[in-house]
């Protein structure tokens, strides 16, 4: 019997959703408030404020990351993206002040996906990392093993530190 291994998911995820609710709650009841105070609460202007706290809402709501055995998904409100990790072709690093990480498989999946997520994800960046492995050794991974191995460095270099300031050091 072939044993599964469990998902991977972002740990900060349901708190970064959190404070997307918060921030888009707190936006809508002080627009209706204000408005209420002024005397200018009329209903079309209320279905205005739920709208732009809506949007809000939409605008700050992080894309949930998920990772099982031999795969990573990356799953907005309306769409998923996902790639196989152990049928990497290329990964690239795009951009000079939000960087993002663009990766291709072999069967045509492509996902962008922000670098910190893998940073505060040990597991997850595990997970990536051993699947990568798996496509450098077959080959497949024609671009990118130079990314993923400053990545490394970065991750395990802001985990030693993270360890050592903890212990006191």
């Amino acid at each position: 019997m072939q044993r599964h291994q469990p998902l991977v998911t972002d740990r900060r995820w349901p708190a970064a959703a959190r404070h997307a609710f918060c921030s888009a709650a707190v936006l809508l009841a002080a627009a209706l408030l204000i408005d209420w105070g002024s005397g200018r609460l009329t209903p079309l202007r209320a279905g205005l404020w739920v709208l732009l706290a809506t949007v809000t809402f939409v605008v700050l709501l992080p894309a949930r990351v998920v990772a099982g055995e031999g795969w990573l998904e990356v799953r907005g409100l309306w769409r998923r993206r996902r790639v196989a990790t152990d049928a990497l072709v290329s990964v690239r690093a795009s951009g000079a002040v939000a960087i993002r990480l663009i990766m291709r498989d072999a069967h045509g999946g492509r996902l962008e996906l922000d670098p910190r997520v893998l940073a505060a994800n040990p597991l997850l960046w595990h997970r990536l990392d051993t699947d990568a492995s798996h496509a450098r050794k077959c080959g497949t991974l024609r671009e990118g093993a130079e990314v993923l191995r400053e990545l490394d460095e970065r991750i395990s270099g802001d985990q030693a530190r993270a360890l050592f300031t903890r212990s006191g050091l």
